[in-house]
């Protein structure tokens, strides 16, 4: 194959497609499938022909097939990688929003065996990211519209949040902590009771290795400065759901960031768009944004800051 000029390194390409480096590697190392480039460094460089190829695989790999088989399948392939990756994408994007729509059904049926279904089914097709922010994602912003238009009671709502709330934290557990990165602390703005939005966000962090000290709603803002400094946080994020409380909320953040300067403070949730626009530029280095894209823009400034 006539090959591009390499311009992701293996870093890039992990984040990009969410696929373990060490994985990627193994691929290379057993089946010889793609040969990324190499800068003056050394460092591996992939080019858009390598994604494309890399997410062909991971594709069929999330389709059931082995990865040996997926490779067979690729050398034997005629037609456009590009157009089956983007034919797949469509395919698999509708296929997240069926499964947000049945685990949602389920859980306002009180139906935990189903629930429970649902969700293993999503994280064997899917990536631990995509099912966060495509399935539960989807699912957390349909659960608020129904709530704001007082179509679920207060249980339906405390049973969907108490299911999400255990199989995210048991997932959440065991993704490996890189020491090297800020230590995070994940909090609920003033007067919140939804967690569902900060425990995506938290699932999206430890997913990129942050350690996280995650504590939720119900924390007298008084104790935050305690927990900061007792783990040495670098790093909160707050989640801000009810749009009643977010001037309160932001403000409470302003005075901590007063005490702490070198502490980075990051805000977000629907709660934030009921803010003036003023507001809003007043506080917008703290504004993490509500798209996966924003969080990253976010997170890579503040490493680079940091």
């Amino acid at each position: 194959m006539a090959l591009q000029q390499g311009k992701y390194n293996i870093k890039a390409v992990s984040k990009m497609l969410g696929i373990q480096a060490g994985t990627l590697r193994a691929w290379e190392r057993r089946y010889a499938i793609i040969e990324p480039k190499r800068n003056e460094a050394g460092h591996r460089l992939y080019t858009d022909e390598h994604i494309y190829i890399i997410k062909w695989l991971m594709n069929k790999v999330e389709q059931g097939f082995t990865i040996s088989q997926a490779v067979d399948l690729l050398e034997h392939k005629e037609h456009s990688f590009k157009e089956e990756v983007t034919t797949d994408s469509k395919q698999h994007q509708d296929y997240a929003k069926q499964l947000a729509d049945e685990l949602l059904r389920a859980l306002l049926a009180f139906d935990e065996n189903q629930a429970k279904e649902v969700l293993d089914r999503a994280f064997s097709l899917f990536s631990i990211e995509k099912v966060a922010i495509d399935v539960l994602g989807s699912l957390l912003v349909q659960i608020g519209h129904l709530w704001e238009r007082r179509e679920i009671t207060v249980a339906h709502e405390h049973y969907a949040s108490s299911f999400l709330k255990a199989k995210i934290g048991n997932v959440m557990y065991h993704l490996p902590v890189d020491r090297y990165l800020p230590k995070v602390i994940a909090v609920c703005g003033l007067q919140e009771t939804h967690e569902l939005g900060l425990l995506i966000f938290t699932l999206f962090l430890r997913q990129r290795g942050f350690p996280v000290i995650y504590l939720g709603e119900g924390i007298p803002p008084e104790d935050l400065p305690i927990v900061v400094e007792e783990v040495e946080a670098k790093w909160v994020f707050v989640s801000c759901t009810m749009g009643e409380y977010a001037l309160q909320t932001t403000q409470w953040l302003a005075q901590t960031k007063a005490h702490y300067p070198a502490l980075q403070i990051g805000v977000g949730g629907p709660g934030i768009e009921y803010l003036s626009n003023d507001i809003k530029n007043k506080f917008k280095d703290m504004i993490i944004g509500n798209t996966k894209s924003e969080w990253e823009d976010w997170i890579h400034q503040s490493l680079k800051e940091n």
